[in-house]
Parts: C-alpha cells; structure tokens; sequence
C-alpha cells in the first residue's frame, strides 16, 4: 500500500474510534476503508483486522470512560466475560448462517429503534424516578452481553448502539452512562471474536495493530465529546448512526 492508502485508513480508524466510543457503529466506517484501499484482504480477514483495531480503541474508551462515571463492575465484569464466549460462539457460527435472511431482519431492528428513539424522546436523556433493582440489572446486562455479544461476532454492525439502547430503555440509564456500560460489553465482544479469528490466522497484526493507534486517538476523542456535550448530544448522533447503518446494510444486501 501507498503513502494515500495509509492516509486513507489512518483517518477511517480515527473516525470510526470516536463514533464507536460515541455510539458504536465504527466498523461501518473501517471495514469498507479496508475493502476498497486492501482489496487482498478476504472479508474474514478484514473482519478479524477490524477487530484488532476496535478492542484497542475500545479499551481506551472504557479507560476514559470510567475516570468520569461510577461503573457497576461486579455486574460488567462477569457480562463482559460472557460476551467474549458468546462472540466467539457468534464468529464460530458466521459459516452457518443465511445472511440473505440475517440482515434484513437487523435493519427491521434498526429502523425500529430509529422510530422508539424519535418518538421517545425522554430514553436516554432523562434519568428514571426509580432505579432498577440489583436483580434486574444483572438480568438485563447479562442477557444482553449473551444475546449482544453472540451478534458481534457473527455480524457486528450496531453492536454498541444495540448495548445502549437495551441499557437505556430497559435499565432507565441516560445514554452517557448507557455508552459508557456498553464499552466495557463491546471490550469484552471484541476479544472473544478477536481470540477466534486469531486462533484461525485470519488476522493482519501489523496493519491492525498500526490502525489501532488511530482509533485510540478517536475513541478517546469521542468519549471526550460524549461526556462533556451530554445525553441531547449522544441522541442525535446515534439516530444518524442508526440510519446510516440502514443504509449501508441495505445497499450491501440489495444494491
């Protein structure tokens, strides 16, 4: 690769780390980045490097993240785990599965949550009058890091931005905290799929190790942003992320 190439990648990791640490969605802007500049690259192989780069930015956003918010570790910690078993789960099983019939069904979910989010305007932005329980903040977030965190490796696309609408509707979390949480399940995501793509050689270390400088300097950026714009902030930037997510999906699956 040329000198323009590496530009080119360089900026989509940095783009793609601050609107992952945002609202998830980063791969959208990677992993077609590595499809046009690294046209070698198999798709599993861009899938695995695009995994390389994100768990680095995405444990830099937890890092940041948590320097600023109070995380619940005894419940993330254990759901982060889980997701890890169940991205590996998802990444062993992606062969298996019609993605013909998988991905209109993951758009119906996100134009789905495209419309909950416009027409609730208070999820995510205000906090609920009464927190959940213990209970059933274990429940949602260890059922979330499975069913989540299974998705992440066998697709990927939303996968933060699914973590944090769960969070925030079910749980009553404005959406800072809401993204917040869901770095620490998407860490976690990230490796297991990272750990099986590795163990199957797909992975290119050196290009994804060189991006994910880049998309440290993003995600660190965007939790920034994230944290000093706010809830209102966080909002509209994931009903762009929502929509262009359809949008892509759409135009892979059908154009």
């Amino acid at each position: 690769m040329g000198a323009g190439d590496w530009a080119v990648l360089m900026a989509a990791a940095t783009a793609a780390g601050w609107v992952d640490a945002v609202v998830g969605g980063g791969g959208l802007i990677l992993l077609p980045a590595l499809f046009v500049v690294a046209p070698q690259l198999t798709p599993a192989a861009a899938l695995a490097t695009n995994k390389l780069t994100a768990i680095c930015g995405t444990g830099a956003a937890v890092v940041t993240f948590a320097r600023r918010i109070r995380l619940q570790w005894p419940v993330l910690a254990p759901a982060a785990v889980l997701a890890a078993v169940a991205a590996a789960a998802g990444a062993a099983t992606v062969s298996r599965i019609d993605k013909d019939l998988f991905v209109p069904m993951v758009m119906v979910v996100l134009v789905a949550v495209a419309v909950f989010v416009t027409l609730r305007p208070q999820v995510g932005t205000t906090l609920v009058h009464e927190p959940p329980t213990a209970r059933r903040t274990v429940l949602v977030v260890l059922t979330a890091a499975a069913v989540i965190g299974f998705y992440d490796g066998l697709l990927g696309p939303g996968t933060g931005t699914f973590l944090i609408i769960t969070f925030a509707t079910l749980l009553g979390t404005e959406f800072v905290r809401s993204a917040a949480m869901a770095k620490v399940i998407n860490l976690g995501s990230n490796f297991g799929a990272l750990v099986y793509f590795a163990a199957a050689g797909y992975v290119w270390w050196s290009l994804g190790l060189a991006l994910a400088v880049c998309n440290i300097a993003g995600a660190v950026a965007g939790s920034r942003t994230a944290l000093r714009r706010g809830a209102g902030f966080v909002r509209a930037v994931l009903l762009v992320v929502v929509l262009v997510m359809v949008v892509r999906l759409g135009w892979q699956q059908f154009g």
